[in-house]
């Protein structure tokens, strides 16, 4: 079939037609057919015209007469023998020099010529964090850490050390650090301080520390248990935010899961200290993420950002919410090795604490009809100051906290519900509980001066034997 072309002005161009897809299965409605039968029947658009099949390029630069005519040029020819994509989750690529103030853009070049590629040991398995310190580059696996140098190389002497040298690498050896730990699939729980960099090993049930001095598991301090148990209800649909609040130079981590039981929402944010060196506080508070800028911290919770610590009038306050208690819970353990009876109980801090629970400790099972249960002595409800304030007969009388040269002082009434076997002093007639050590859990109550600033110093306990 013979197509006309009128073209305006004298020039050379070429003449395309539009490669519809071939009808391996003969003439179709609308096809055009080809007297040879080798040729492929094509099949044409149902809304074209044969004149629309084809369309014209110009060959010459800007159109003119006897201007440089540009030919289709090389055609690449690779004959590959797996052309199926693959992710190598364990390997880096870099692209050309990026220099904003030259005009220099080449991030779009990745050379083949060039070494621009470099892999880390797949055992470790994916990378999934990065991060750039000084000349180094610290690299995440889900089950290892390395560092890898910038533009330099190192060369190893015969005794063992390392001799840094200039080379024209981006990046350099990549040098693992000693211990059998990663960041799992849980980049979001990266944090920085300096030279210390903070993130969680959920596969190993650990919270790390990388200094420098190495690796530490800063969940060993007094949370093993606790970690254990929350990072295997995060598992892999969890997340683990982690934050550094540098107001109070605290690292901040958050475990978020969905309770399997009632599928729940569930999280727990802790904050670890470097200057006592172990875990300070729970806090009531679920962010989505967490950063430090300008002396402040600052947290995203729907779509909106909070300041922390900015508001005086109403603490505890977290996202607008109304303000939560203070809990606090401890432990009395003077004289360890010896039977005690905790008579009193006393603080130093602000008015307005009370005690919610003081438990002594466990005796061991014992069968009481046939049900195996554990026996404590407990203590009566102590009230604050405030609280506990009732009149009798036109004076004032303290129901559970009184105040003595700014301290609180109360006595403990037992309150167990039946006496233990064996016991000399028991039941609720008697004054104190009998025990080893006395666990103590101590609440900011509801009525004195709701989100003010509630201090507590040092917690005591008067006993006899």
């Amino acid at each position: 079939m013979s197509i006309t072309l009128e073209v305006g002005y004298f020039n050379s161009f070429y003449v395309k037609r539009i490669a519809d897809l071939p009808n391996p299965a003969g003439p179709v409605n609308g096809a055009t057919t080809f007297p040879d039968a080798d040729i492929p029947v094509w099949t044409a658009p149902s809304s074209s015209t044969p004149e629309e099949d084809w369309y014209i390029e110009e060959s010459r630069i800007r159109g003119g007469y006897n201007n440089t005519s540009v030919d289709l040029g090389v055609k690449a020819y690779i004959v590959e023998d797996n052309d199926k994509q693959r992710r190598r989750s364990n390997s880096l690529i870099y692209s050309g020099v990026f220099n904003s103030r030259t005009g220099v853009n080449q991030s779009n070049q990745f050379s083949v010529a060039e070494e621009i590629t470099r892999s880390v040991d797949p055992v470790g398995g994916s990378i999934q964090k990065l991060y750039a310190e000084d000349t180094n580059l610290i690299i995440f696996q889900e089950d290892k850490v390395n560092r890898a140098l910038i533009d330099k190389d190192a060369i190893y002497s015969a005794e063992g050390g390392a001799i840094t040298t200039s080379a024209n690498l981006v990046i350099g050896q990549v040098i693992a650090y000693a211990g059998e730990f990663g960041i799992s699939t849980n980049p979001e729980s990266f944090a920085v301080y300096g030279y210390q960099k903070y993130f969680t090993d959920r596969n190993r049930n650990a919270v790390l520390r990388l200094s420098m001095d190495g690796i530490t598991e800063i969940s060993n301090y007094g949370m093993i248990s606790f970690f254990r148990d929350k990072f295997s209800m995060v598992g892999s649909t969890g997340k683990i935010i982690g934050a550094y609040d540098i107001y109070n130079k605290n690292y901040t981590v958050s475990l978020n899961y969905v309770n399997p039981d009632n599928a729940q929402d569930v999280y727990s944010t802790i904050g670890f200290d470097e200057a006592t060196n172990g875990w300070v506080s729970f806090y009531d508070y679920q962010p989505s993420f967490g950063f430090s800028a300008q002396g402040s911290f600052f947290t995203t919770k729907d779509n909106k950002l909070w300041k922390h610590y900015s508001n005086s009038v109403d603490r505890a306050s977290f996202y607008g919410e109304a303000s939560q208690p203070s809990i606090v819970k401890l432990v009395i353990n003077p004289d360890p090795t010896r039977v005690k009876t905790f008579n009193t109980i006393s603080y130093e801090g602000s008015n307005g604490w009370e005690i919610t629970s003081l438990i002594s400790d466990e005796t061991g099972l014992d069968n009481d009809s046939g049900s195996w249960s554990n026996n404590t002595n407990t203590s009566s409800r102590i009230w604050s100051y405030d609280e506990g304030l009732y009149v009798d007969n036109g004076i004032n009388y303290r129901a559970g906290f009184d105040r003595k040269q700014n301290k609180y002082t109360a006595a403990i009434k037992n309150n167990s519900p039946a006496p233990i076997a064996g016991q000399v002093i028991m039941g609720p007639s008697s004054t104190g509980i009998k025990a080893y050590y006395a666990t103590v859990t101590m609440k900011t109550d509801t009525t004195t001066d709701p989100g003010g600033l509630k201090e507590l110093f040092a917690v005591g306990a008067t006993y006899g034997r």
